[in-house]
């Protein structure tokens, strides 16, 4: 006897997401510290020594005119985030340290203040903290794999967010959904999915990509109507067919719809 094989059981939720619910991306200059003399050569990188001299100032010291600082435990970064949608002032996101000058490592530094910046230029978050570097290596065959390097490294938790930004998911008569990826027989599925739960004419598929939901007129019954549409499960259907390369490792990755026929395999003398 053969059993009949399960559908896949997806929620919506997994394949689809409320547009204009989005994280927003931070960047900032700033400078790392404590560095065991494998900071950037300030001869090479002057804006290092002069990044150095205002932070300085800031702090109530001035340095004499003409003065050289020979800076080898200071590296010039710049620090990026993601500034997740909802976000209140007071909660911690992790950032990304990143040298632009010709620092050695940045293991064992210290990231000072950093205002991050979003793309309208106002300060979203600051940044400071300790950071994590890896920089393990494995060798074999006489090849060596750098997973990690020297260069970069990460703060968790070491951006403090001081302004929100507003998600307009509240405002307006409908709701879109966002499909993971265009196909028109998921919409399909999501819509009478969600009709057959929440109601007939709650969702509409507008094309491959969206489906628009009717949503109900008190903003404060949104919450509760989108976690109970995410909750609602469907059919997985059947994806394309994707091979995926990792040119790196030469690793590769196939889905369940790819299919190997006939064919022939040479590697070196075989």
């Amino acid at each position: 006897m053969a059993w009949p094989a399960a559908a896949q059981s997806i929620r919506i939720k997994e394949i689809a997401a409320v547009q204009g619910v989005r994280s927003n991306q931070l960047t900032g200059y700033g400078l790392v510290v404590g560095l065991d003399g494998t900071g950037d050569q300030t001869t090479q990188m002057p804006y290092t020594a002069q990044s150095m001299n205002n932070y300085l100032q800031q702090l109530g010291l001035s340095l004499p005119p003409g003065s050289n600082m020979q800076l080898k435990n200071v590296a010039a970064v710049l620090v990026t985030a993601q500034l997740p949608a909802f976000a209140q002032p007071g909660q911690t996101i992790d950032v990304t340290v990143s040298s632009i000058g010709n620092s050695k490592s940045l293991r064992g530094g210290t990231l000072i203040t950093t205002p991050l910046k979003g793309a309208d230029g106002e300060i979203y978050a600051l940044a400071q903290g300790n950071l994590l570097v890896g920089g393990a290596g494995a060798s074999a065959g006489g090849s060596k794999v750098q997973i990690n390097h020297l260069s970069a490294g990460r703060v968790p938790g070491g951006a403090q967010v001081e302004r929100a930004v507003a998600t307009p998911f509240a405002l307006g008569e409908t709701i879109d959904l966002g499909l993971n990826s265009s196909d028109f027989q998921t919409a399909s599925r999501v819509t009478d999915a969600i009709n057959r739960t929440m109601g007939a004419g709650v969702a509409s598929a507008v094309d491959g990509r969206v489906v628009r939901l009717r949503a109900p007129a008190d903003p404060g019954a949104r919450v509760g109507f989108l976690a109970k549409v995410e909750e609602i499960r469907l059919d997985a259907a059947i994806p394309m067919a994707r091979v995926i390369i990792n040119s790196r490792t030469g690793s590769i990755v196939m889905n369940q719809a790819v299919s190997l026929g006939a064919c022939a395999v040479s590697h070196g003398n075989l």
